[in-house]
């Protein structure tokens, strides 16, 4: 956004009048006089009408305060070397940051400039690429759980290497801690739906919005899932860098993995057995601070 020292929308036309009079002979500490402005701003005018070559002198506008320049803003080889890296090699920030940091024909370049900075560079100069399949979800006002279902939190725990790895579907009312929770060898779209169908079949109460993250299993093909008649949930997406909309699926995440799943070993067919008997034990009788030492079934029994 352009700032200027003044917004007074005359001031152009005084600045040109006050260059008038110095041009029909009166002296600049004459003309600063009659204005109510200092001589040295008088001279700067007219100075500047000599400088810029104004020929039509009805106004002289009023030019934007911004510096030109920051003071830390990196030097002009530094962004030339970013550049040429990106057209030479086609690789991200990361990479052009390591390059400049470890080669030594950029010498001190690489200590002058940040990964953001890299980032930053390349973004100004509209070099950052976008997958045109990315889909940005627009994130719905967060309810507030007066009540159970209002507001249901869903996430998954991935366990294992690459290849080998374990997934443990998990879901919770932020209302009244009530939990739920299923062992799956994949992850996909399609499963996620029978998940929520599941939970939805065996919650004491009716589930309104499920609030998901923004992965794959969590796509557009999950919510048409939820629309169904089977189903008729709404969906709402946690923003953009805002941690705390998933604080109580994540810390319920981290729950279940140290009293259960770490305790039983890593084993699928282990996993099946044990995470139900939990999960009966987590709504019956584990006692939670959050809700005044309360179990979930005690908070949802007070809402029937």
């Amino acid at each position: 956004m352009s700032m200027s020292y003044t917004s007074n929308p005359n001031i152009g036309k005084v600045r040109a009048d006050a260059v008038k009079m110095v041009r029909a002979g009166y002296s600049t500490r004459e003309v600063a006089r009659h204005f109510g402005f200092s001589q040295s701003t008088v001279v700067k005018w007219c100075q500047k009408v000599q400088s810029v070559g104004l020929i039509n002198l009805r106004t002289i506008p009023t030019e934007s305060s911004r510096p030109k320049h920051h003071p830390n803003e990196l030097p002009v080889e530094v962004v030339k070397a970013i550049l040429d890296l990106r057209h030479e090699t086609k690789r991200g920030a990361e990479f052009i940051h390591q390059v400049l940091l470890k080669q030594e024909v950029y010498g001190a370049m690489g200590k002058l400039v940040s990964l953001s900075s890299v980032k930053r560079t390349l973004s100004r100069h509209n070099m950052t690429k976008y997958s045109k399949w990315k889909k940005w979800h627009q994130s719905k006002l967060r309810p507030l759980p007066e009540r159970p279902g209002l507001l249901v939190e869903t996430d998954t725990i991935h366990d294992g290497p690459s290849g080998q790895q374990i997934y443990v579907y998990t879901l919770i009312d932020v209302y009244s801690r009530w939990a739920y929770a299923e062992v799956a060898d994949k992850i996909n779209n399609i499963r996620s739906g029978e998940f929520v169908h599941n939970a939805k079949r065996i919650a004491p109460f009716e589930l309104k919005l499920i609030q998901s993250d923004h992965g794959s299993e969590f796509s557009k093909f999950f919510i048409k899932k939820l629309t169904e008649p089977g189903l008729s949930i709404d969906h709402r997406y946690t923003r953009i860098r805002k941690p705390n909309d998933n604080a109580h699926i994540e810390r319920f995440n981290r729950t279940i993995q140290d009293e259960c799943l770490r305790r039983t070993g890593r084993c699928l067919k282990r996993w099946q057995e044990e995470i139900p008997k939990y999960i009966r034990y987590y709504n019956h009788e584990r006692m939670h601070m959050g809700i005044g030492w309360k179990t979930p079934m005690e908070m949802v029994q007070e809402t029937l």
